[in-house]
């Protein structure tokens, strides 16, 4: 199971490191300029304890590195829509709306591969809620507006994003993968660490026998 994402946080004494992706302390310092003395700017540094890289902020906001303080896309998101996903993150500091649009398209196209149709992503979401995926997921996408009457079109920007609305959907995309693709395949992987027997004998009891053809021994 993914372990919980805590994002880079100003002056926060724990969190993800955006250099080395590890859940370590953070140590904060001023930084000083010197101009007939020292001087201290609006600059802070911050120091992993883990890689011992350094981060910068400005007034409050990560400017070094410029990666997006939001969760890395999971491991097990298909290939193309990581690729939206990581592009978002990219451009999120820059442009939370740009990366609000390509998160809803992340989602459109993540819906085929998890078996719904992609053509719209309320009624998938629907679906996939009849199979077992949390309600609360629906509810949140609901308040990102990618579901529910009133929803633009996947893609589309929408003047009233704000960051809070790009980086909901960033957590919601993963929660849904680790739920719908992850989990399954943990517990697939563990029922096969079975013996055969015991396995012959749960799918007998499930029904799961497979019918033989006419004439098989």
């Amino acid at each position: 199971m993914r372990d919980k994402y805590f994002p880079p946080e100003f002056e926060a004494t724990q969190f993800h490191c955006v250099r080395c992706g590890v859940f370590a302390a953070q140590g904060w310092h001023a930084v000083f300029v010197q101009k007939g003395g020292w001087t201290e700017t609006d600059f802070k540094a911050c120091f992993c304890s883990h890689c011992r890289g350094w981060t910068y902020w400005y007034e409050g906001k990560l400017t070094v590195p410029s990666d997006a303080p939001v969760e890395p896309p999971h491991e097990d998101l298909p290939e193309d829509c990581a690729v939206d996903y990581r592009e978002a993150r990219d451009i999120f500091v820059k442009s939370p709306r740009a990366a609000a649009a390509l998160l809803r398209l992340c989602i459109q196209k993540l819906m085929p591969q998890l078996g719904e149709k992609g053509a719209n992503i309320n009624a998938d979401i629907k679906s996939l809620v009849s199979k077992g995926l949390p309600i609360a997921v629906q509810q949140s996408l609901d308040y990102c507006r990618v579901v529910g009457n009133n929803s633009v079109h996947p893609g589309e920007i929408d003047l009233n994003d704000s960051p809070e609305v790009a980086q909901h959907l960033f957590a919601m995309i993963n929660f849904i993968v680790e739920d719908r693709i992850s989990r399954p395949n943990e517990i697939k992987a563990l029922y096969l660490t079975l013996p055969e027997a015991a396995r012959e004998a749960i799918e007998k009891r499930d029904g799961m026998v497979a019918v033989l053809p006419s004439g098989a021994s």
